[in-house]
């Protein structure tokens, strides 16, 4: 990306979320952006997965000019080149765990996704859960489903805002384990926003924000 910004409006001022960011991440490189709350971190990962538009500055995925694309232009290359993991692990709660996975794969028009959803619920543990609905799953299970689903599709990309935010200590390094294993196993590439030193110390590189400006790269 390069001199990246974001302000928004507030009553009559100008309030600059994000100035001036410029970095690049090599392809299956695992990169975590730390700051205080505030500081513009899910900002940041909102623009590089096209679901906000900058002020001024461009994205470049895969040397295609994100915002350079329409709406359902940005939202097709998110569904061929993109997974997510969220905190709040964004699980639809009429689907069981099974479907939950096999939803975007189907979206995705993928002919085998039942069979490839089982397999990843069953590489993140969790087999023998799939009729279990997300109110009948712990928030580490939801979690892993959520890595599940975020992973069956292949993508060379994996955005996950603050992944452990909603799992205690011991839950939470379980997950960051098995999403690094998950991620080695297929060679995507990783940007992580999170407040947790454990999990940053994963990353091959960590980027700082403060104020809406990158520190040091």
């Amino acid at each position: 990306m390069t001199e990246l910004s974001k302000t928004v409006s507030v009553g009559d001022e100008a309030l600059a979320i994000l100035s001036d960011i410029s970095f690049s991440v090599a392809t299956g490189e695992t990169v975590a952006i730390l700051g205080s709350s505030g500081s513009g971190k899910s900002t940041l990962l909102g623009l590089v997965a096209g679901l906000d538009e900058p002020s001024a500055g461009r994205v470049m995925i895969d040397g295609e000019d994100l915002f350079a694309l329409d709406e359902d232009g940005r939202a097709a290359l998110r569904g061929r080149a993109m997974g997510f993991v969220f905190q709040s692990f964004q699980l639809l709660p009429g689907l069981t765990a099974l479907e939950n996975v096999m939803l975007p794969l189907e979206l995705a028009g993928i002919i085998d996704a039942r069979a490839r959803a089982r397999e990843h619920l069953e590489r993140v543990g969790l087999a023998a859960r799939a009729r279990h609905r997300p109110a009948q799953l712990s928030g580490g299970e939801q979690q892993r489903v959520a890595l599940a689903r975020a992973f069956a599709a292949a993508p060379r990309i994996l955005l996950a805002d603050e992944p452990t935010g909603n799992l205690d200590a011991r839950t939470g390094a379980q997950v960051i384990e098995l999403m690094f294993a998950l991620n080695r196993e297929q060679g995507a590439t990783l940007l992580v926003v999170t407040h947790d030193p454990a999990l940053a110390g994963h990353c091959a590189r960590q980027l700082h924000l403060e104020g809406g400006r990158l520190q040091d790269v």
